[in-house]
Order: C-alpha cells, then structure tokens, then sequence
C-alpha cells in the first residue's frame, strides 16, 4: 500500500480514506478513461443489470458533483438536468444547478429546466455526511430517498425508473410498500465497484405505473 508523505494532522480515517483512493483499482481506472470518479462505474454496473439508460432519454440526476453519474447518462446520449449542493464543472449535454435539493424551490427549478418534458429516469447518489450511528446515518438517507421519491413520481413518464442509494438495511418497509405499488419491478443491487466495507446500496425500482392526476 502506497504511503502518505505526511500524515501529521490529519484524522486516522482520512488517512485511510487518501491510503485507499490511493490504491483502489475503480479510482485509476476511472482517471485513466476520463470520468470525475469512481462513482461512474456504479451507474455502469446498475445500468448492466437493469438496463435503465437508453439514447434520447431525459434524466434528472439528484446529487451529481463531482459529475461521474452525468458523464455516463451524457455518453449514453441521454439529455440530463443535474442538481447538487457542491459546485459542478460543465458537461455537455447536462444541465446543472448549484443548489441544495431539499430546498423548498429546488423541485421547481429542475422541473422548469425539463421545459414541459417528463422524465425517463431519475437517478440519485445524494448522502449526508455519516456519523458513524447507523440508525442515524440510516434515518438521514431515508429522507433524502423519500425526498428524491416523492419527487420522482411527480415527474417520471409512465415506464419511467427510479434509482437511489440507500444504506444497509435496505429501503424501509413503508417506502418499499409505495415503490411496488408505483412501479413494475424494485429490486436492491449493490454494484461491484461500491466497496464492499461500505454499507451503502441501491434500490432499482423500473417500470413506473403512472396514476392518473
């Protein structure tokens, strides 16, 4: 394992964080063939799996700096509109906004920017800091899942998909009662490039039963 040249100052778990980007495979391979990180490739993984990105699709990507998930619809010639609260370098094709999605407006500004359009996809890898309680950090990514959800259904097209991370103990029971009753098929895939000391995975639901109103 590579080694930091000065480690003075900085936490135990940062220094592992920096020691393991240092060495993890997804990091260089996502340096080496172009993408913002190894985020990316989990997108790629769940797309092999579900098949949820296809050419001419708008997709609404909910949390998206440092960009490796718009890079990846953008490739697939998808139209994207992106939103996060971190700053985001210009991708062609996406549409993007410095912006905290849980802000009362935010909802508003992405479905203005779809410009009467409805949503094919809605993808989100947004996450609170954790704290290391897994009650806590699991309640805290319950909301922001909710929050995507709810806003999901608001403007997916019929047959639409819905994708968000999640942490272990998978979607909570009420949440996943909603998704099935919305949605054809819901599944959790944990992608081989999400490291497996994490707990996070992801929740798939496809297929989206549009109600009426």
């Amino acid at each position: 394992m590579k080694k930091i040249k000065t480690a003075k100052g900085r936490k135990i778990s940062s220094i592992k964080w920096i020691e393991r980007q240092l060495t993890d495979p997804y990091v260089m391979k996502a340096k080496k063939e172009g993408y913002r990180s190894r985020a990316a490739y989990k997108l790629i993984e769940i797309d092999e799996k579900a098949k949820i990105l296809k050419k001419g699709q708008v997709v609404v990507d909910l949390g998206a700096a440092p960009g490796g998930w718009c890079q990846v619809a953008a490739a697939k010639g998808c139209k994207v509109v992106a939103i996060d609260l971190l700053e985001m370098d210009e991708i062609t094709g996406v549409t993007f906004f410095q912006m905290d999605f849980m802000d009362d407006d935010a909802p508003d500004v992405l479905i203005g920017a779809l410009e009467g359009e409805k949503a094919d996809l809605v993808i989100s890898d947004m996450a609170h800091n954790t704290v290391g309680h897994r009650n806590t950090d699991h309640t805290k990514i319950m909301l922001l899942v909710e929050a995507g959800y709810d806003f999901a259904i608001e403007v997916l097209k019929p047959h639409g998909a819905f994708v968000a991370k999640v942490f272990q103990g998978g979607t909570e029971t009420e949440l996943l009662s909603r998704m099935k009753k919305d949605f054809k098929s819901v599944k959790h895939i944990k992608p081989p490039s999400s490291r497996k000391e994490s707990p996070e995975t992801y929740v798939v639901a496809t297929g989206f039963r549009k109600t009426s109103g």
